[in-house]
Order: structure tokens, then sequence, then C-alpha cells
């Protein structure tokens, strides 16, 4: 059985006479450039952070085995991907 989206490209390459594309793996590279190079590129930034806040952070990172500002980048990655989870949402 076929989803919607498969028939869509079935009837797409029965109707329409699509057209091999030239330099097919030159073009995938340049495409899968363009996507790393967007998706990886970091960007500095500057937060006010309590003291106590950052002694917190020091002592959780020393104990995951990373330097503090790498465990601070995976909390902001997780909590905007929503992985991130919270223990008190699940007892």
């Amino acid at each position: 059985m076929y989803t919607k989206e498969e028939l869509e490209i079935v009837d797409y390459i029965e109707t329409q006479n699509p057209k091999s594309i030239e330099n097919l793996s030159q073009r995938i590279d340049i495409i899968k450039t363009a996507v790393t190079t967007k998706y990886t590129k970091r960007k500095a930034i500057n937060l006010k952070v309590l003291e106590s806040d950052i002694e917190r952070f020091k002592s959780k990172a020393l104990e995951e085995g990373m330097p503090y500002q790498t465990l601070i980048n995976s909390i902001l990655h997780k909590y905007i991907t929503g992985q991130l989870i919270d223990k008190r949402s699940i007892a």
C-alpha cells in the first residue's frame, strides 16, 4: 500500500516525464555542504547569568565530564528542539 506522497511521486514520474539531473553527485555534494554549513554554524552570544547559577552549571558539568558552556549549549538545544524532559512532569 502506497502513502499519498508516494502515489503523487509515482503519478509525477508516469505523467510528467521528468528529466535526469546533470552532475547529480556534484549537486548533492553542494546541497549537503550548504545544509551542513547552515546547521552547524555557531554564533557567540552574551548572557548575564546569576553567579550562583554559573557555579551550579560548573558543578553539574563536572559531574557530566564536560565544560559548563557545552552543558548550557546542550540544555538550550534540547529545550528549543523539544527534547528537554522535565522530570517533575513524568512522576
